[in-house]
């Protein structure tokens, strides 16, 4: 009361007066406490073993009940009763953590305990109840299991993100319980690289720090949401598993350690979330032939959320995924992914064709057909597809165009329709990779290079669901796949949304 000053003891003084037999007293501070409320509670000590036992799970329950009431994620308990009233620390400790425990299952969030400087006998025993109650839990089923994948290792443990030993440990930005515990483990180096990271660029999807003091060589905080709508969720773990690895595959790196994301504090369906994370991390790893260590980290006292993922984990060898390339493609050397398509065959008139219905006179000549043979990229963009088809149960792949200089051809034949690129010839629908069904408008990008030769992408494309754009969206909506001028163009947001089939060359 006296660190919260005046205006806490006065609106203390107004609730208690308007109801004094109120369990809890939430008190909003105004900053000169570090922490958003002070809550008052109505205790009274017991000297029946039993009884002090009872009193303390009921504090232990309306605390943390009105806790979650109010939004919050966060609490720190001091160790009532073993002070003035001198009730049992061992018995005060083993009651509130396993009370805490409980309570935990229904309304995760962080708890801590606070012990006075001059008491080291009362942290030793809360220290030695949460080691106990620890090692009970690991004990009751394996702290690990895991299967191969081709060249790779999925793995679930029960167990500490910040003690997990990875090249990459995976944040949220968007989970407070998570961020505030890696940086904590961290230390201060990966405090102000995470604060200087997200001052300078708030609305960034992805925020790199060091790893301080954890066993990584980087964490990633990435920018996600939890969403009640199933479509939604499934497509916002889609879409964070893809930039998860991307980002990997830039840093060169080989392991990551995942946190069971949406599975504590936010409450997201805990079998969407597994299912999702679990399936696209396969397909991911097949498509790309990725010989990697990906551990996924549940927290003991998430017993339900472990088995989920062990469910998950072992019904991956009962659903193998048949990938096959195009009947058309034809075999070479696996360092050659363009192949010259012959004027002769159906494959080349039929590209002619369609060129020309949409180019009509702006072009004289056709130079070059050439069939783009990725198969890294197009068994991500085929993974995509049968996501889309589930999700939407309908076929929203179109025949689109993209123009380019000669310069970009080769980085998107080799690395796809890389968003890192988006916005250089504008961003009226949104900040993507542009297509359009009108070759024509596409042929505005196209610059001709020194022998006056033009470069143009035939490509399929995932539009989803679309959705009118605009300049200021940095991606899509929720709940949406692409944008739109409403007319000819398609903007996308995930690189395997769009596959390079073949690049026309032309005058």
């Amino acid at each position: 009361m006296d660190v919260g000053g005046k205006s806490l003891r006065i609106a203390y003084n107004v609730r208690h007066k308007q109801n004094a037999h109120e369990p809890v007293i939430s008190i909003p501070t105004d900053g000169k406490v570090a922490s958003k409320a002070v809550y008052f509670v109505d205790w009274q000590p017991k000297d029946n073993p039993k009884l002090l036992c009872r009193s303390i799970e009921q504090l232990v329950s309306n605390v943390i009940e009105t806790a979650a009431s109010e939004n919050y994620k966060s609490i720190a308990f001091p160790a009532i009763g073993c002070g003035q009233y001198g009730c049992p620390a061992s018995l005060v400790a083993q009651t509130f953590v396993k009370q805490v425990e409980k309570e935990l299952i229904k309304h995760p969030m962080m708890i801590s305990f606070v012990i006075q400087k001059d008491r080291p006998e009362i942290y030793d025993e809360f220290l030695q109840q949460i080691d106990s109650d620890e090692q009970k839990l690991e004990a009751s089923t394996p702290k690990r299991m895991s299967i191969k994948v081709g060249d790779a290792t999925l793995e679930i443990i029960k167990g500490d993100i910040t003690k997990q030993k990875a090249n990459v440990i995976i944040g949220s930005s968007s989970s407070e319980n998570l961020r505030l515990a890696l940086i904590d483990a961290a230390g201060t180096q990966v405090e102000n690289a995470y604060n200087d990271a997200y001052r300078d660029n708030p609305n960034s999807i992805i925020i790199t720090t060091p790893g301080g003091n954890l066993k990584c060589q980087k964490i990633f905080f990435l920018k996600w949401e939890p969403n009640k709508n199933p479509d939604i969720l499934r497509q916002s773990i889609v879409d964070l598993i893809w930039n998860v690895i991307q980002n990997t595959i830039s840093h060169g790196f080989t392991s990551i350690a995942f946190p069971a994301i949406g599975c504590g504090e936010h409450g997201c369906a805990v079998d969407i979330v597994v299912k999702t994370m679990i399936r696209e991390m396969k397909q991911q790893i097949q498509s790309r032939k990725l010989g990697w260590h990906v551990k996924f980290i549940v927290q003991p006292n998430l017993p339900d959320v472990y088995d989920e993922f062990c469910k998950q984990l072992l019904s991956l060898n009962k659903e193998p995924i048949d990938f096959q390339v195009p009947t058309t493609w034809e075999r070479c050397n696996e360092n050659n992914i363009r192949i010259s398509v012959l004027p002769k065959t159906k494959e080349y008139k039929k590209i002619k064709y369609d060129f020309d219905q949409s180019m009509g006179k702006t072009y004289r000549e056709i130079i070059n057909v050439e069939r783009i043979q990725n198969e890294r990229w197009f068994m991500q963009y085929l993974a995509h597809s049968r996501d889309f088809y589930k999700r939407l149960n309908e076929n929203t792949e179109k025949q689109l165009y993209h123009g380019c200089p000669e310069s970009a051809t080769i980085a998107i034949m080799e690395d796809c329709f890389n968003r890192s690129f988006a916005g250089v010839n504008g961003t009226s629908y949104g900040v993507g990779v542009y297509f359009s069904s009108n070759a024509a408008y596409s042929h505005g990008f196209a610059k001709a290079n020194s022998k006056g030769e033009r470069f143009m992408f035939v490509a399929r494309v995932l539009i989803g669901k679309t959705t009118q754009g605009n300049s200021s969206m940095k991606t899509r909506p929720l709940g949406f796949d692409s944008t739109t001028d409403g007319n000819h163009i398609f903007v996308t947001y995930h690189d395997a949304q769009a596959y390079a089939e073949y690049l026309i060359t032309y005058k």
